[in-house]
């Protein structure tokens, strides 16, 4: 019996008070590098509505059967109350599977062996296996970043996720095969199939690179996709071509109208599990919880959730590029002392107007400009998407190791500009 045991935020947000209209004009928390702008108050989000080691907690559950194939075969949804007997982080956690012993650690086995059967047979079933790496700042004490790094994701960040994923699924599921579904409203988290014209140009970039793919139906098969980025595990260019399988795909977005979830090969899917941080989630309790006591929705109410599902989509896009602009900012300030040093980079796209190289290390991404890759002249081959120089042949594409040097920033167009390294021997 696997429990995914949620905060009840509904329980404290009521329907309608100050508390909800404010979280409902922000929808979502936002997280930018030197701070958190939440959705709701701190004795909410970092007390009451946290999972205290040894406190009782109002929640909203999820409880799974579940047999040693990772099949879940009986499901209970409800409200509950939660008395945490550990609090792990990550990293703890992590540490007791590697070391093979430790405390709960017939607990944590079991859901990392379990999870990792239901992740194998998400990707048999077409989803997405996106990896994509975060970049995390240690700030010195006036707010500056002194260092960038990535953020390593473990097996336990990944059994966690697998289980939140099961969640989502399994409400959605839940409500989606109610009696009666004009009377039961829901918010789902929908991802429409990618549109026909990405996908040929996300073909284009896989063969452009070397790699064999088909194009049918409209549709590059997530199979053939997860098949090359499998196989480039690791590597620089397998992280690149991530990037730009992402670019190709629609927004997932928040919908009363349920059309499955492309990327995680879902039929049904919601946001449950962080009412915390996301007001859709909030919307998705409230409902459930009307449902579970056998009652139902106005036909009316579709309309009114599907507007909150459009404002909740428009904010959630406003703080991711929120959220980006912040990273992107701060690895702008972190060249800005970096002027005339030199890096290990990796070429993450080509334009007319020169080559965007990541540094390797903490991918700060900027432009060498055409006359600053050297004393030839380049050109722009749009078909297969590289710029090769017209005298020498030398030809710069997706993935190609580059040494760079900073030639300048723009912190308040929060631009970089290298220029490449001619290694002299």
């Amino acid at each position: 019996e696997v429990g995914v045991h949620i905060a009840d935020v509904s329980h404290y947000v009521k329907e309608g008070s100050a508390l909800d209209k404010e979280a409902r004009e922000r929808a979502t928390s936002v997280y930018l590098v030197d701070r958190v702008i939440p959705m709701l108050p701190e004795v909410l989000s970092n007390n009451l509505c946290s999972l205290v080691e040894g406190k009782d907690r109002l929640t909203f559950s999820a409880v799974f059967e579940v047999n040693e194939d990772a099949e879940i075969v009986g499901s209970w949804y409800g409200r509950s109350v939660i008395h945490s007997q550990k609090r792990f982080s990550y990293e703890e956690a992590q540490e007791i599977l590697d070391a093979g012993a430790g405390l709960h650690y017939n607990a944590l086995n079991t859901l990392n062996v379990l999870a990792k059967k239901i992740q194998k047979r998400r990707f048999e079933n077409g989803a997405l296996s996106l990896e994509t790496d975060e970049v995390k700042f240690k700030l010195d004490d006036k707010g500056f970043p002194i260092s960038v790094y990535k953020k390593t994701r473990g097996d336990t960040h990944k059994m966690i996720e697998e289980w939140m994923l099961s969640a989502n699924k399994g409400v959605a599921t839940y409500v989606s095969k109610l009696p009666n579904p004009q009377e039961h409203a829901y918010i789902y988290r929908v991802h429409p199939e990618p549109e026909e014209d990405r996908m040929l140009k996300l073909a284009n970039i896989f063969r452009n690179a070397g790699h064999q793919i088909n194009f049918t139906n409209g549709i590059v098969p997530s199979k053939d996709i997860n098949r090359i980025l499998k196989s480039l595990e690791g590597t620089k260019e397998g992280g690149l071509l991530q990037v730009y399988v992402t670019r190709a795909m629609q927004k997932a977005i928040y919908s009363t109208d349920n059309v499955g979830h492309y990327g995680l090969a879902f039929d049904f899917y919601s946001h449950f599990t962080s009412p915390i941080r996301r007001y859709p989630d909030t919307l998705a309790h409230r409902l459930l919880a009307t449902y579970l006591k056998g009652e139902q929705t106005k036909a009316s109410a579709k309309k009114f959730y599907e507007e909150l599902c459009m404002h909740c989509s428009f904010r959630e896009k406003e703080a991711a590029d929120a959220e980006r602009g912040s990273v992107k900012y701060m690895q702008v300030l972190y060249m800005s002392v970096r002027i005339g040093q030199t890096f290990n980079g990796v070429v993450s796209g080509v334009s007319q107007w020169g080559i965007y190289v990541e540094d390797a290390a903490t991918k700060c991404e900027g432009m060498i400009k055409l006359r600053d890759l050297g004393s030839d002249f380049y050109v722009y081959d749009d078909k297969k998407d590289h710029i090769i120089g017209e005298n020498t042949g030398e030809i710069f594409k997706l993935g190609d190791e580059i040494k760079i040097q900073v030639k300048g920033v723009n912190i308040e167009e929060r631009l970089i500009d290298y220029v490449r390294v001619i290694d002299s021997k």
